[in-house]
């Protein structure tokens, strides 16, 4: 900073303060009298840091009015046309997304890639609290097996959890998992045999894609609307296509587009499934990080016939490490169970009982509200980050909850080149190869906003955007 110029200085300030959210996008910013007066320099300084942040894409100037903080810009693709559904395939992204999920472990490297939130947004003192009280207190049961369906108290407080994503449910009814993924892998085994076809969102989670490929069962992909998530259009046409045994899917703050699917596109996606004779299995584990609380139910609050079976965890709101998750399967519920018996048991008695107590004894509820604010204003710091660093025409999402952000690049840039590059450079990114089993994402990457917003993070953004800029530059010389 110290051999930045003035203007530069004046520029990198008021850039901060825009992704501190001092200045929200459409507002005004200090005229450049004001400006002027404040630090005590030229009017012609300001200027220039003005016309710095306006060919950085941050500011706009409004004739006769003054600078105002521009709108980050949205990822306005429409959903693709239903034609361009695929041919169901088999998965064939493990060794790359291996590769992505190995470098989120390495201590030199930037963790964008993997959607992991950093320790300093997690209850992890609460948490070490509760379950230091259980080890001397109740060590004799922390420490020996439980059984499926899991800790009764545990269960109690996840069934009052779920009143708040619309779903009336028993304690009795609720099965506690090794964490989401568990539930997912049970439900499927439950729902389907090898061989079978699911459908899935297009982009999708990937960890779905293994697991799809762990199973041996064929998958559809379904493309996806970026505000409104799944198109219940293109599922009707696959469905009438190829016998789809069951849809995977997340209906709120999808991963990794953030999109949430609307009450009345929830109904009708039911109504087709009723119709199709498919299962559901919702993946609703962002389903407690809206920014603003209740902005929409879960897709089983609308579900009156058994077809939803719901899995969730506290992986991005309490701790991954403590691998709690839960499903709610209706009438597979003893299926579930059976196949849990006799193979994972359980998820693990102590952290179980961690998690219970620390439900129990308050302060989830107002931990969430502070994490929901830090993700928001995180997620404004890295939309504008891109949009000053990254080249133009680049597009990105717009989601209302969660700290995953996705980027849609100029066509011309393969983020799996860039995905290299950047890890050189000691930065891990998601690459939207691995978010999908076709190709026609190899122009996106995914980014984890769930970490501090400093120089650090402003310098690896900003290494990708020339990491991009480079690629962008390459690919129009060999054209």
């Amino acid at each position: 900073m110290t051999n930045l110029l003035l203007y530069q200085r004046i520029a990198h300030q008021l850039a901060e303060d825009i992704r501190r959210g001092v200045y929200q996008p459409g507002e005004r910013v200090p005229s450049v009298r004001k400006m002027s007066q404040q630090l005590g320099v030229s009017h012609a300084s300001v200027l220039q840091a003005y016309a710095t942040l306006e060919d950085q894409g941050l500011i706009r100037a409004r004739p006769q009015s003054g600078f105002y903080v521009h709108q980050t810009p949205a990822l306005t693709a429409p959903t693709p046309e239903i034609g361009r559904v695929e041919r169901p395939t088999l998965v064939t992204r493990g060794d790359i997304i291996n590769q992505v999920l190995l470098e989120s472990r390495r201590d030199d490297v930037v963790p964008f890639g993997a959607a992991i939130p950093n320790v300093d947004f997690l209850p992890i003192r609460a948490l070490h609290q509760q379950i230091s009280k259980v080890t001397r207190f109740h060590s004799q049961r922390a420490f020996s097996y439980m059984y499926s369906p899991g800790y009764e108290p545990l269960r109690r407080q996840v069934a009052i959890r779920m009143r708040d994503a619309g779903v009336s449910v028993a304690p009795s009814e609720v099965v506690i998992t090794h964490g989401c993924v568990d539930a997912l892998q049970m439900s499927l085994r439950v729902l389907t045999k090898p061989g079978d076809l699911i459908a899935t969102e297009s982009p999708t989670y990937y960890g779905l894609l293994q697991l799809a490929d762990v199973l041996g069962l064929k998958v559809v992909e379904i493309p996806c609307d970026p505000q409104t998530g799944l198109s219940v259009e293109a599922l009707q046409l696959a469905a009438r296509q190829w016998p789809v045994k069951a849809l995977v899917m997340t209906s709120r703050l999808s991963n990794p587009l953030g999109s949430t699917m609307p009450e009345a596109r929830q109904k009708q996606l039911l109504r087709l499934a009723n119709e199709r004779d498919f299962m559901i299995i919702e993946d609703d584990i962002y389903g407690e990080l809206f920014y603003e609380v209740g902005a929409t139910k879960a897709l089983k609050a609308h579900d009156r016939n058994g077809r939803v079976v719901y899995c969730s965890s506290f992986s991005k709101t309490i701790s991954p490490g403590v691998r709690i998750g839960w499903v709610i399967a209706n009438q597979y519920q003893s299926d579930i169970q059976r196949l849990q018996t006799f193979t994972t048991h359980s998820a693990c008695s102590l952290t179980q009982m961690g998690v219970a107590a620390y439900l129990e004894n308050g302060g989830y509820d107002r931990h969430l509200r502070s994490i929901r604010q830090e993700y928001r204003k995180n997620m404004t710091a890295w939309q504008l980050a891109v949009q000053q660093y990254f080249p133009e025409g680049t597009q990105m999402s717009r989601p209302i909850g969660g700290f995953i952000l996705w980027v849609s690049l100029p066509a011309r840039v393969n983020t799996k080149d860039l995905h290299l590059r950047a890890l050189q450079e000691g930065i891990s990114i998601a690459p939207g190869i691995i978010f999908s089993n076709t190709d026609q994402f190899n122009n996106c990457i995914r980014l984890n906003c769930g970490m501090a917003w400093n120089r650090q993070t402003e310098r690896a953004l900003m290494t990708i955007g020339i990491l991009a800029n480079q690629l962008c530059q390459e690919a129009q010389v060999a054209a």
